[in-house]
């Protein structure tokens, strides 16, 4: 079932902040948009530790494990530990074996970094970085996972300097071909994309060659300011990583024009700085702050925008962003306890992407692998090809703007529950709940079921497990009709009482699936109708 998705206007605009009721409907709320799937007790404790604390605490970003050799064609690195620092073998074939094996660690990496997220933001900050640059992993993992690391590093940090970062960071210069811009060859995409995707922005063509914001002359000065790096170590078998070298030979050393849109300035030669001077100078512009801060927002809270909230709420995130020299965390901290954020027309109003809705079962459920490390790594690099088959390939977004759900009006994120997609959503969820889960090497990957239940709030009480499991999973209200049925399923049509009896028996009985197995396949179905309505498709 695809959710039919009506748009309320929002009832407040102000960004000041919330003092509302703080219930649990604000607080799944606030943990729905930061997070890719909350228990209910996490639910709970942000309830009772109010917003301004939950905020400050999701307002982190954690240390993250490395990835780990689990393939033994890997035959540099030992199989349990790091590979992000190893070379590569001398032979061809061997090297790209070991590459082979390095990409199934990344992604399971990825995967498990969001299955594993605590309370915090740090898991969705990074998926709106990897979207917003959309560097797609290279033919060296070494390079890959220190694209990543960078997005990670600057998640919350300065917009600024994350620019200045990425622009010579080995991925994104193999990605936009920046390591083959030199001068006497000037290559354009990177210069191109800087300022229509990643900075200021493409506005309406107001004369030849003239967008409103930058013109064609300042993506080909651009160019030439960006010429003169290398990138060496590419799979090497001496130096351990990937990275990007300034070569004065391969640098336009002459002095760059840029349109009246820069105020007309020149870029002097200043060799391997030249490109960061070029930054500040895009920085300079306000629009700058308008158009990363409207994606923010169109991320975390509305991919609408009306009118009202492009005076109000994206001007005044952009205000933020300036007075901060362009911090992403103060522009967080003030959309995240604003009185707009909370409004209730804004709950449910976006769709799951895939990986939401994957790890909104799995997380949501306390759901992990937890075999051993080639068991837990194939199951991840499964999930990781589920939402690849939903649409979203963490590591491969399918152009450099991104995700269409994203950017592409009037649909968004409509778009990711076409009939295809839908149905994969829903093969998936009955797969890890009601049918034997998700197999590898002999073992099963499922929704621990009993382990979900015996975290609500009251697990003896149908009414109550029911009205826990909708808090958790869906945004919008159900209706009465739809939590009796699904308290039908709970009880299999019995009257609540046997539930209870039931349960009681369960947990007077521990390890005996004689009374957990009944617990646990009635927990199940209820679990399989909840992801198929269409209230559990949206945040």
């Amino acid at each position: 079932m695809i959710p039919d998705q009506q748009i309320e206007e929002p009832l407040s605009l102000s960004m000041t902040p919330y003092v509302g009721a703080w219930t649990k409907a604000e607080a799944a709320h606030l943990l729905r948009r930061t997070m890719f799937g909350a228990t209910n007790q996490q639910i709970l404790d942000a309830v009772s530790n109010g917003m301004a604390a939950t905020v400050t605490a999701l307002l982190q970003i954690p240390a993250i494990a490395d990835p780990i050799t689990y393939d033994a064609n890997d035959t540099i690195s030992t199989v349990g530990t790091t590979w992000i620092n190893s070379v590569y073998p001398i032979n061809v074939t061997a090297a790209q074996l070991t590459e082979n094996a390095r990409i199934k660690s990344l992604a399971a990496w990825m995967m498990k970094r969001i299955n594993t997220e605590q309370v915090n933001i740090s898991e969705k900050m990074c998926l709106f970085w990897q979207n917003h640059f959309s560097a797609t992993a290279t033919l060296d993992s070494r390079a890959t996972y220190n694209y990543h690391m960078l997005l990670r590093s600057q998640a919350l940090g300065n917009f600024k300097q994350l620019v200045k970062d990425v622009t010579i960071d080995p991925c994104m210069m193999l990605f936009l071909n920046g390591a083959s811009n030199n001068v006497f060859s000037p290559n354009e995409n990177y210069a191109r994309e800087i300022l229509e995707l990643f900075t200021i922005g493409k506005g309406p063509q107001i004369g030849p060659g003239d967008y409103t914001n930058y013109t064609e002359d300042d993506v080909a000065a651009g160019a030439k300011i960006f010429t003169g790096f290398l990138v060496e170590g590419l799979r090497s078998d001496t130096l351990t990583s990937p990275v990007s070298t300034f070569y004065p030979a391969l640098h336009d050393a002459t002095t760059k024009q840029l349109s009246a849109h820069f105020g007309s300035v020149t870029v002097p030669d200043s060799g391997a700085t030249e490109y960061s001077s070029y930054i500040d100078i895009i920085f300079q512009q306000p629009q700058v702050a308008t158009f990363i801060c409207t994606k923010l927002y169109r991320y975390f809270v509305n991919y609408d925008l009306m009118p009202a909230v492009l005076t109000n709420v994206i001007a005044e995130m952009a205000a933020t962003l300036i007075a901060n020299n362009y911090d992403i965390l103060p522009v967080m901290q003030e959309l995240l306890t604003s009185d707009h954020f909370y409004d209730v027309a804004l709950r449910g109003s976006m769709i799951r992407g895939p990986l939401e809705a994957v790890y909104g079962m799995f997380n949501a459920t306390s759901s992990a692998p937890n075999f051993n490390l080639s068991t837990d790594s194939d199951m991840y690099l499964n999930l990781y090809w589920f939402a690849e088959n939903m649409g979203q390939a963490y590591a491969t977004p399918p152009s450099v703007a991104g995700w269409i759900e994203y950017y592409q009006a009037p649909a968004f994120s409509k778009l990711w529950v076409n009939s295809t997609h839908i149905k994969s959503r829903f093969d998936l969820a009955t797969y890890i709940t009601v049918f034997t889960g998700i197999p590898v090497n002999g073992d099963n990957l499922k929704l621990n079921a009993l382990t979900f239940v015996d975290g609500l709030s009251n697990p003896y009480n149908a009414i109550t497990v029911i009205d826990d499991m909708c808090d958790v999973f869906c945004p919008k209200t159900i209706s009465a009709a739809q939590k009796l049925t699904l308290k039908l399923i709970l009880t299999n049509g019995q009257p609540d009482f046997e539930w209870n009896l039931e349960y009681t028996n369960y947990i007077a009985n521990p390890g005996n699936t004689a009374f957990s197995n009944p617990v646990k396949q009635q927990v199940e179905l209820v679990l399989m109708r909840i992801f198929q309505i269409p209230q559990f498709q949206t945040i």
